[in-house]
């Protein structure tokens, strides 16, 4: 399995001496390599809070999270930085570009940190070859002010993708978007899970996106329960 958690319990406090507010409750989910995976539910409801368990950037109360078959190091900050550089890839409903970085500058930065850094010539070919893919090309040089916001979108999934992650979060990636170009980047999205292989866990609010996914599922009250 890519990722399982196990009887996954999360709160939060606004306040230290405000209720607690429980937004998981003994949540069970297994992810296999190359599957796609929709979560939905109400604004509020936890969708972004399972992504960043996923993700390694939270720690649940109770429970367990796996990673590629071998439990979370957590207080390691080295081992979590090196994880997350390595083998997960984010995507936002804000792309996050570096606006001085040309689009190909983008796509490389997460290739020049961590403990260990791909070889600088395969990863400046991985990322021209995956900005072709995406029909970026011919705007490699640009600046993300020169993009619209679907083509910065598309960088930042090319940026998720340099290091070939085996599990790629997606929380809303289209929620800044028209119509039109959501559609676009979603089937971007589901040709680069089929020819990459890398399992995608989808937060939206949008039935439709939803559907194209393997696997739906719908968050509400803290439990995770099969949609259609």
């Amino acid at each position: 399995m890519i990722a399982e958690l196990q009887n996954v319990s999360k709160a939060y406090r606004a306040a230290p001496d405000a209720p607690e507010q429980r937004v998981l409750s003994g949540m069970d989910l297994s992810i296999a390599a190359g599957e796609t995976l929709a979560i939905s539910g109400p604004s509020g409801c936890g969708k972004s809070t399972v992504l960043n368990l996923l993700g390694t950037l939270d720690e649940p109360d109770a429970g367990s999270v796996k990673l590629f078959g071998a439990g979370v190091p957590y207080g390691d900050e080295a081992a979590l930085s090196a994880l997350r550089a390595t083998r997960l890839g984010f995507i936002f409903q804000l792309h996050h570009l570096l606006p001085q970085c040309t689009a190909l500058e983008n796509v490389l930065i997460p290739t020049l940190g961590g403990p260990t850094r791909p070889d600088p010539d395969a990863a400046l070919e991985r990322a021209k070859r995956l900005l072709n893919r995406v029909g970026l090309g011919a705007h490699m040089d640009k600046k993300p002010a020169q993009l619209s916001g679907g083509e910065r979108q598309r960088v930042a999934v090319v940026r998720a993708l340099i290091r070939e992650p085996g599990l790629l979060l997606a929380d809303e990636p289209t929620g800044a978007l028209d119509a039109a170009s959501a559609g676009r980047l979603m089937d971007l999205l589901m040709d680069l899970n089929a020819e990459e292989g890398t399992a995608l866990v989808l937060v939206t609010h949008d039935p439709a996106l939803a559907a194209r996914m393997s696997r739906r599922y719908r968050l509400v009250d803290g439990v995770l329960t099969a949609g259609d």
